[in-house]
């Protein structure tokens, strides 16, 4: 086999060498084909001024596309021990561009390895994707850390991100994501590509970070409206919505807001809307 277009081994040869196979309980599925992790970190845009933070490299499909496609430095975070030697490996052939971090990204805060600006790509383990993107999508000020997000979930959740109101996938994901960003679907990918396969289609979301949120709302309460309207979606607002301030049924009235419709019948904006007055009244 020859080496591929960086110098170093196919992935398969490396994988092979060091006797690593995908472990479930971290949620792993390797991506050898560097077609693909090419065009996942093209998709992340002009990466050459840059710091990238990805998480779970495993051994650095996507990694070697990082470098590949001229990052300025690549900061990875692994849990899997087994992957570190394979990641140094990767670390000698790019001199001082790509700095591992072996622990737990969701107990890790990588922000003082990276200089702004800052853009995240990652194929994410499965088990822990969601709870990161609500992270990067929830932190205490705004704008965060990094100007866009280039992740791969499973397409049932990348389809949740991006999903417009009155759809069954449409909610709490839907609505902290795009009152902050721009999102959307940029490629799928079919479970062939990976070993092993997984039962599901992946998909690529493109996420860039607004400025400011599209619609003026304090992040704490409107999480909290969220999360009460989409907890019992099959519930009308009046009831999932109740005790949240007095009287919430005539306060619904008052907005404009019918306390008969259900959680993912409301827009972003009547969201805001929404979670303004609940503060406003609270206040009062």
């Amino acid at each position: 086999m020859s080496n591929a277009p960086d110098g170093l081994p196919p992935l398969r040869e490396v994988i092979a060498a060091h006797g690593l196979s995908a472990n479930k309980a971290l949620g792993q599925n390797f991506l050898f084909d560097l077609n693909l992790t090419g065009k996942i970190a093209r998709r992340a845009g002009d990466l050459a001024a840059c710091d990238v933070l990805e998480i779970g490299p495993g051994p650095g499909g996507l990694t070697r596309a990082l470098l590949m496609e001229g990052a300025r430095k690549v900061v990875a975070v692994e849990r899997d021990a087994r992957c570190l030697p394979i990641l140094d490996d990767i670390s000698a052939a790019y001199p001082g561009r790509l700095q591992v971090l072996h622990g737990d990204a969701l107990k890790l805060d990588p922000a003082a390895h990276l200089d702004p600006p800052v853009r995240i790509v990652a194929n994410l383990p499965y088990n822990v994707g969601t709870e990161l993107l609500v992270n990067w999508l929830t932190p205490p000020s705004w704008p965060p850390f990094w100007q866009s997000l280039t992740l791969m979930f499973q397409k049932e959740v990348a389809e949740r991100i991006t999903a417009p109101p009155g759809s069954r996938a449409y909610g709490r994901l839907s609505l902290l994501a795009q009152w902050r960003c721009d999102a959307k679907i940029v490629f799928e990918i079919p479970p062939q590509a990976f070993t092993p396969p997984p039962k599901v289609t992946s998909a690529v979301v493109h996420l860039t970070a607004l400025p400011a949120p599209r619609f003026p709302a304090d992040a704490a309460i409107l999480q909290e409206v969220i999360a009460r309207a989409f907890n019992q979606r099959r519930k009308m607002l009046r009831a999932s919505l109740k005790g949240m301030v007095p009287n919430m049924e005539q306060e619904l009235v008052a907005i404009g807001l019918n306390p008969q419709e259900r959680a993912e019948q409301l827009t972003l904006a009547q969201f805001c809307t929404l979670a303004r007055h609940v503060q406003a009244l609270r206040a009062a």
